[in-house]
């Protein structure tokens, strides 16, 4: 017994040097860096070890912003992305004909790159000197005004980001749940069928239970990458996105370290430290959910 466990950490051992060399250490790195006042990379020096890092961070006005900016898009993005990837996966699961021609249809945004959707969506949404774009078209024949979505009001550049990180993500989450929905065993359905059980009754009973981990699995995952979302942003306004307060948390670490205003890895360090126990925290609590809402 005592061979087989030897022979068994032998053929991990690769795996966990990797792990160990590309996470763990980097994640001690960064850890330590987030401490180290007044960090100089150059000389690979600080004035000293403190919490001060984190004081500044948590009153720097564009981290707050850009977390504003990010538990929005959480908040926002994650439960309607879900939401309308489960109504179209059981629209896809219920028809017969060109089932597959759909399938394909709905999964051309995931293959397609993120900063050509992007230029598409400003063609779409942004307002300029020669053309007000097609959305406010649409806007101006209901009667409304037309509005900039790229240049104009936060709560109008908020929305276009929320639908074009919708967009983004759906095809994934169409994906996942239409091979959960196909999994579930027919013999189910039929005896609710017998039984003369309702639709909607036979979705909340029997349906939802079976593809509940597919569903924690896309809301964990989905929670994740809504807080690293930071592409779909440059992708729409540009890389100064402090001054369209339209940053995110990655998107401030990434300006602390290469930005405009870059070269502070220690101030860059703790928002890193800070976006992961946010992270962390969300992940335990659905996890503590799911025991109880999680059929496996």
């Amino acid at each position: 017994m005592e061979k087989r466990n030897g022979k068994a950490w032998l053929y991990l051992l690769p795996a966990i040097l990797f792990f160990s060399f590309f996470m763990v250490y980097p994640l001690v790195d960064v850890f330590i860096y987030s401490f180290e006042e007044g960090y100089n990379s150059a000389s690979q020096t600080s004035f000293g070890i403190g919490l001060y890092n984190y004081q500044y961070i948590l009153r720097d006005p564009y981290f707050i912003q850009a977390l504003k900016n990010t538990f929005i898009l959480v908040i926002i993005t994650v439960p309607l992305s879900t939401g309308l990837a489960l109504l179209i996966s059981l629209g896809l699961s219920s028809i017969q004909k060109l089932r597959k021609l759909f399938q394909t249809v709905y999964f051309l945004p995931y293959v397609t790159n993120t900063l050509a959707v992007g230029l598409v969506f400003m063609i779409l949404f942004r307002k300029t000197a020669y053309s007000d774009g097609m959305i406010n078209v649409l806007i101006n024949l209901f009667g409304g005004q037309s509005v900039d979505f790229i240049d104009g009001p936060y709560w109008a550049k908020m929305m276009v980001l929320c639908i074009y990180t919708i967009w983004i993500v759906l095809p994934f989450k169409i994906l996942i749940l239409t091979s959960a929905l196909a999994s579930v065993k027919q013999d189910y359905y039929d005896s609710a069928r017998i039984d003369g059980t309702s639709k909607l009754r036979t979705f909340g009973r029997i349906t939802l239970p079976m593809i509940s981990p597919m569903l924690f699995y896309l809301v964990i995952t989905g929670f994740i990458g809504a807080f690293k979302a930071y592409s779909d942003a440059v992708a729409l306004f540009g890389t100064d996105l402090n001054a369209a307060e339209m940053n995110t948390i990655v998107g401030y670490i990434y300006d602390m370290l290469y930005g405009d205003s870059g070269g502070y890895p220690s101030y860059a360090s703790a928002a890193a430290i800070i976006l992961l126990v946010i992270v962390l925290t969300i992940t335990v609590i659905n996890l503590l959910v799911s025991r109880k809402h999680v059929h496996y």
